[in-house]
Parts: C-alpha cells; sequence; structure tokens
C-alpha cells in the first residue's frame, strides 16, 4: 500500500460515525501524571465527559485543594481553582455566589474533605450550597506520604498505624458521607466506584445528576467516589481494585443515600 492510499484510507476511516471512543476536548494534553490504576484519571475523565455533555466548557469552575486531587487542573481543561488544604467548599461557595449561573464543584481527597476540612465541608453542606463536591475516598493519605487517614479502615496499615488501625486508641472509620446526608441543606448523596466497566457507567450518571441538580438551586450535590490508593496500599493494581471490593465496599457500600432532598429506605 502506498504512502498515499494510506493516507486517503486513513482520513476515511477516521470520521465522527467510525469513531468508538475519542478523548474530550475537555481534557488537556498532559499526559496524565497518576500511579498506574489509581482512579483519579477515570474520575477526572468523567467529570470532563458530563461538561462537554452539557455544553458548558466556559460556564464550569472546578476547585482543587491540596493532595492527589491538587493535580486536577493540570488535566481538566476548564476554569479551576485552587483552594488551601480543605477550604476547597468556602471557596466553592464564594465562586457560586458570585457566578450562580455557573456549574461550580469540588474535587477532593478522603484527608482534605473529611479531616483538616470536616467544618467546611459540614458547613457548606448545612447552609445549602448550590454546588457539586465530588468526594474520593481511599482510605489513606495517597500523596503524603501513606499515613491514616479519618476513613482508614479498621486493622488497615498505614505508615502512622503500621500495625493496622486499632480502634480504641484510633477510633473509628468516619462515615462522613453519611453524616452529611442527615444535613437538610443537601439534596443528592451517593456513592459509586470506577473499578469497573459497569460502575463508571453508574459514576458518570450520579456526576452528571449532581452537574444538573445546580440548575434545581436546591442545595449540595454530594458524589462519593471509592477509589484505591495501590501505591498507598503497596499492592499492584489489580491487586489493589480486588481489595477495594473485599474491604472497601463492605465498609462504603455503593447506591443512592439520599435523593431529591430525601434519605433512601434501605
Amino acid at each position: 500500500m502506498s504512502e498515499v492510499t494510506l493516507d486517503i484510507w486513513k482520513e476515511e476511516l477516521i470520521q465522527e460515525e467510525n469513531l468508538v471512543y475519542r478523548k474530550t476536548p475537555v481534557m488537556t494534553d498532559k499526559q496524565l501524571s497518576y500511579c498506574p490504576g489509581c482512579g483519579h484519571g477515570t474520575a477526572h475523565r468523567l467529570i470532563a465527559e458530563t461538561v462537554e455533555e452539557l455544553d458548558a466548557q466556559a460556564d464550569t469552575i472546578g476547585v482543587a485543594p491540596v493532595g492527589c486531587s491538587v493535580l486536577a487542573y493540570e488535566f481538566l481543561n476548564i476554569d479551576m481553582q485552587q483552594a488551601a488544604h480543605g477550604r476547597a467548599p468556602a471557596l466553592a461557595t464564594a465562586i457560586k455566589r458570585l457566578w450562580p449561573n455557573k456549574y461550580v464543584f469540588t474535587y477532593q481527597g478522603d484527608g482534605d474533605l473529611a479531616a483538616i476540612g470536616t467544618a467546611e465541608t459540614i458547613h457548606a453542606c448545612n447552609r445549602g450550597e448550590n454546588i457539586a463536591i465530588f468526594f474520593v475516598n481511599n482510605g489513606i493519605y495517597g500523596m503524603t506520604g501513606g499515613q491514616m487517614a479519618p476513613t482508614t479502615l479498621e486493622g488497615m496499615k498505614t505508615s502512622t498505624s503500621p500495625y493496622g488501625r486499632e480502634l480504641a486508641s484510633m477510633g473509628n472509620p468516619l462515615q462522613i458521607t453519611n453524616i452529611v446526608a442527615t444535613l437538610p441543606g443537601v439534596h443528592y448523596v451517593t456513592r459509586v466506584a470506577v473499578h469497573t466497566p459497569g460502575n463508571v457507567r453508574k459514576a458518570k450518571k450520579a456526576i452528571r445528576k449532581a452537574f444538573e441538580n445546580q440548575n434545581l438551586k436546591k442545595g449540595v450535590s454530594f458524589v462519593e467516589i471509592v477509589s484505591n490508593c495501590n501505591s498507598g496500599w503497596k499492592l499492584p493494581a489489580v491487586k489493589a481494585n480486588e481489595w477495594l471490593e473485599q474491604n472497601m465496599l463492605p465498609h462504603y457500600p455503593l447506591g443512592d443515600i439520599k435523593v431529591d432532598g430525601e434519605l433512601v429506605k434501605k
């Protein structure tokens, strides 16, 4: 096959109707720097695809604080603001009140949202700020050395609990999402995962709902994404996903917790 013929063949093949998948332009061209197998990259893609589908690239503002989530502004081709550690809901509150017609979201990890940012999280949710909060829970401080987080499971080994989390001295894993769901200012709360294709599809539906809910002006939409941290857990990516299913999901079960302002009865 000649080079000219090959170019013609490629041009005919790469038509919109023949595309099975294409990268959304709401993702930048920068190569993802997350650990191989980490769920952050998938979560970023779902947010970016949702923004594209809503035709809202120019009308979306994200807030990323400290931790692995801080890298979001490197990969999402939208307006982004960086917040101090834990303060993303406070900054998102200011942005949304100044530009109420923008889609505003925070992208936070468990060490950020459920530890140093507990106050900002609770009070933004209690006030019913019209924002979306995307909370990536991998049960550990991923970027700063694998320390125990509020969401670390009982018996789980971390750099600051090398013999495993012991409840008598270290307390129970914090079910921050369930706590948030009880607050009157919260309209929608769900828990999803991104480690299998089926769960990725469900996660995208939840993310889209969280964005669309802002048009209703009825309060916070809170989406917890249970993810892995294969480097922090010291497991290969596949084993980390297996560990997630066997250990994280029984403690943090997937599904809706609050829909349209009403707690879901189990």
